[in-house]
């Protein structure tokens, strides 16, 4: 430091002129700390600022050859040289620096040793390590301060008389300590020191943050020199850390939530990977933070959680792939093999990456299935109930429309289903609409529809059946309802069906018109029948009793 205050200096700014380029060029700037073996340049921009230039000064009638030292984004540092008394150092490479010149003297001691022009190089890395905007601190083999920079001194707010009194480092952790600057515990803070006097004295390199009371956030890092010293830079980092944070805070809020969330990569590849959708696909926090691809993850879901659209690999997994490539924001729901539901959604964000959610649906699913069923399904027979019957029908007339293939229907009643209910009460006369829908069921074949459309009513649509194969599956219904009458506490009821069978034709309008030649069948069936004697409607093995 005494040595930087000898040398002859000028704080004001003074106008001056870069020229290079066989005077052809020139770049106006400004000169700051400015002495005999060098300065600093202010310019608007360091770019094209060549190695190797002239340099006038206003005011001075002689322009100054000089060479490039240092450069920050507005600003470089100059040393002064004469070549044309020196002309063999014309071809000298550029840059050459103090401690280039100190290392070649080491390896050669015969090689003359300049003192003079590396004590102004030296003045001058100083003068441009005072401008820059990071603290700099260069320590020696006993770790007293023989620099601090100006932005070091800022930072931690340390007075010039102790910053020039080459204090040692454990010194400069207690001026902080004395200041509470640091963001520690007052428990803490003598260890918090002792650690960083550690690591100082270990020459290690990772960079540390360190956070202060005043919310700032300096990054700090420790680099060994040559001769056993150190060097010590801090930067100001607060807005990285800030950002740090949040982006720690949100990872540690998606782990909190039921619902999965997966991140991608413009290219597709896992960026962050939460708690909940680790456990669905069953990955490893140690294989999310390797970064599979979507793809990947989709595969090793095959075996690893049980994905059932897996299994079919080509056209479940190409299909997934596409929609998350497209960024296709529509709900899809993952059928597992366990039997769970999840439900999928992809959203697409700035700069071509993905946002996958994944939440468990199965309750939902379920539920609505059952609403479904309930809507659609007669609660006692558990047959399709009139309007799903009539909905499904509709569709197969259309389809008899198209195609022309043969339709048949058969309209189905329990006779003297009234009667029962009068004389044993409704819950038995449930019990026999119950046993009749059972019979209706057995006949049935797998592509044909039945319903309960009434209280003892019944329909069976028959695709691909003409009228002659529908009569002959009304009489086996008829005659199996004969033989098997409908258990009821210890007392067997017969039961008998009255049913009418019509199939479609050209002639037809609608299937509403197919309903009524089919209910019309039925009723001259049950005319049919009146005029025959009653069978017993009631039987039990002791008695008979004759219907009134």
């Amino acid at each position: 430091m005494k040595e930087r205050r000898r040398a002859q200096r000028v704080r004001a700014l003074r106008s001056a002129k870069i020229i290079f380029n066989n005077r052809q060029s020139v770049i106006d700037c400004a000169i700051r700390n400015l002495s005999d073996e060098g300065g600093c340049l202010q310019l608007q921009s360091q770019a094209g600022v060549p190695d190797v230039f002239d340099l006038r000064v206003d005011g001075e009638k002689r322009v100054r050859p000089c060479h490039l030292i240092w450069q920050s984004r507005d600003k470089v540092g100059i040393s002064f040289h004469d070549v044309s008394q020196d002309p063999a150092k014309k071809d000298e490479p550029k840059n050459r620096g103090p401690m280039a010149k100190i290392s070649e003297w080491r390896r050669n001691p015969e090689t003359p040793l300049n003192i003079d022009l590396i004590r102004g190089e030296l003045l001058t890395l100083r003068a441009a390590l005072d401008e820059v905007e990071f603290g700099i601190v260069l320590l020696d083999n006993e770790l007293r301060a023989q620099f601090i920079n100006r932005a070091f001194r800022t930072m931690w707010r340390l007075p010039d008389a102790k910053a020039d009194g080459k204090p040692a480092f454990v010194a400069l952790m207690y001026h902080g300590r004395d200041a509470r600057a640091y963001a520690v515990p007052a428990k803490d803070v003598d260890a918090y020191v002792a650690e960083r006097v550690a690591v100082v004295k270990a020459g290690a390199p990772t960079p540390v943050d360190l956070r202060l009371t005043n919310g700032e956030v300096i990054r700090f890092q420790c680099a060994v020199l040559p001769a056993g010293g150190r060097m010590l830079s801090y930067t100001y980092v607060t807005d990285i850390a800030r950002s740090s944070d949040d982006l720690a805070a949100m990872r540690a809020a998606l782990d909190s939530m039921e619902a999965g969330v997966l991140v991608l990569d413009a290219n597709l590849n896992t960026r962050f990977m939460n708690r909940a959708a680790r456990g669905l696909w069953k990955v490893s926090a140690d294989r999310a933070e390797a970064r599979p691809s979507f793809a990947q993850l989709v595969d090793e879901a095959r075996t690893n959680a049980g994905d059932s659209a897996a299994d079919d690999r080509d056209p479940a997994i190409a299909s997934r792939l596409e929609r998350v490539r497209v960024g296709d924001h529509k709900p899809a729901d993952l059928r597992m093999v366990d039997g769970r539901v999840i439900r999928s959604q992809c959203a697409a964000v700035p700069g071509g990456g993905r946002v996958l959610t994944y939440a468990d649906v199965t309750d939902l699913i379920e539920q609505a299935e059952r609403l479904e069923r309930l809507a659609a399904t007669d609660e006692m027979t558990g047959l399709r109930n009139r309007r799903h019957f009539l909905a499904l029908a509709v569709a197969e007339w259309s389809r008899f429309k198209r195609h022309r293939r043969p339709l048949s229907l058969l309209m189905i009643d329990i006779e003297g289903l009234s009667s029962i209910n009068e004389r044993f009460g409704y819950e038995t006369g449930d019990q026999v609409i119950v046993h009749a829908a059972i019979l209706c069921s057995e006949e049935k074949r797998g592509s044909d529809l039945i319903g309960r459309i009434g209280g003892g009513e019944f329909a069976v649509l028959l695709p691909e059946t003409d009228l002659a194969q529908a009569s002959g599956l009304a009489e086996r219904l008829a005659h199996r309802a004969a033989q098997r009458p409908c258990p009821t506490n210890g007392t067997n009821i017969a039961v008998k069906l009255n049913v009418g069978a019509a199939e479609a034709t050209s002639r037809m309008s609608d299937f509403g018109m197919l309903m009524k030649t089919a209910e019309q069948a039925r009723r001259a069936t049950s005319s049919a029948r009146r005029g025959v004697a009653r069978k017993a409607l009631v039987s039990n093995p002791e008695s008979e009793v004759a219907a009134s």
